[in-house]
């Protein structure tokens, strides 16, 4: 499987567990269902963010610094709209979002197919 295949399912499986994680926090359980799909919407852009930087840059390294950064501005993003009541969960939305990142960062570089090499003369 191509790279930023990889890192667009494998983003969005993720992103539907880091949304399911929102039941951990019972102020938000109301809004679980908004909170899963806009957590997978997140995870794909993640994942084809990083499977495309994986398909560019064949570092391991590199892929996971790469992920865990993309995980963390996307989710920083979603952090600091406040919920309904007001009240923001940076620690609650950014902690899984850079697992997210990190491992799909990391998955990518591992698992998925490096790109064909072109014939050079």
């Amino acid at each position: 499987m191509s790279k930023p295949i990889l890192g667009l399912a494998l983003g969005g499986v993720l992103g539907i567990v880091d949304g399911l994680t929102a039941w951990f926090t019972p102020a938000v359980r109301a809004m679980l269902m908004g909170i899963v799909i806009g957590s997978t919407v997140k995870g794909l852009i993640a994942g084809i963010l990083i499977g495309f930087f994986a398909k560019k840059f064949n570092s391991l390294p590199l892929g996971i610094v790469f992920g865990l950064a993309v995980g963390l501005v996307l989710a920083f993003a979603v952090a600091a709209l406040p919920s309904e009541t007001g009240e923001h969960y940076y620690f609650q939305i950014m902690l899984p979002g850079s697992i997210l990142g990190i491992v799909v960062g990391f998955a990518t570089q591992k698992y998925g197919r490096p790109a064909p090499q072109t014939a050079t003369r």
